[in-house]
């Protein structure tokens, strides 16, 4: 009796998963970032006054937008060659180009959301203590979609990070792969 076949799930289709699902958390974190916006209601003596806040008035949520922005860029690009991998069997780029695109990218990326996701917590973090320390109670919601679009960008990280190891394993065998078609 021969033994039951065993079902491996393609290499290629583990990365497709992953830079589709780090998309969808990019694009998540740059809706909820982008709609992060809060009315900010003070009195002084007799004079009422009413501020309107939007996530790009924090320069460190700039950088994080930025962040997400190269992020998606990056991930659309990926995305799309690796689409175009599995629906015609080969690579876009030619040679061992597409090996070091992933490579490089992968951990320059990589970097780049986790830093902005640190950056997010971080700011939130701080400004949150000082709107507690001055009794300002409107901006409750406003940190908790930054809290949100961070912590999507830090899930995004994660996606990114083991895309890096991926790609990391991958890099060896298209050196000895190469090693061994051309030897010198």
């Amino acid at each position: 009796m021969a033994p039951p076949p065993t079902s491996t799930i393609s290499p290629i289709i583990i990365t497709l998963v992953l830079k589709i699902l780090m998309l969808v958390l990019l694009l998540a974190s740059l809706v909820v970032l982008a709609t992060d916006t809060a009315t900010l209601s003070l009195s002084f003596y007799t004079t009422f006054v009413e501020s309107k806040i939007h996530f790009d008035d924090v320069y460190t949520y700039r950088y994080v937008l930025a962040s997400i922005i190269m992020g998606l860029v990056y991930s659309v690009l990926q995305t799309a060659l690796s689409l175009y991998h599995i629906a015609t069997g080969k690579r876009l780029i030619i040679g061992d180009g597409a090996f070091l695109v992933d490579f490089y990218g992968d951990k320059v990326i990589s970097y780049v959301l986790a830093t902005g996701s640190a950056a997010g917590f971080g700011a939130t973090k701080d400004l949150k203590a000082l709107a507690d320390v001055t009794n300002v109670d409107d901006l409750d919601d406003y940190f908790d979609k930054a809290y949100a679009s961070a912590s999507l960008l830090l899930f995004a990280f994660i996606c990114a990070a083991i895309l890096s190891v991926f790609s990391s394993y991958a890099l060896p065998k298209m050196v000895n792969s190469s090693s061994t078609q051309n030897p010198a």
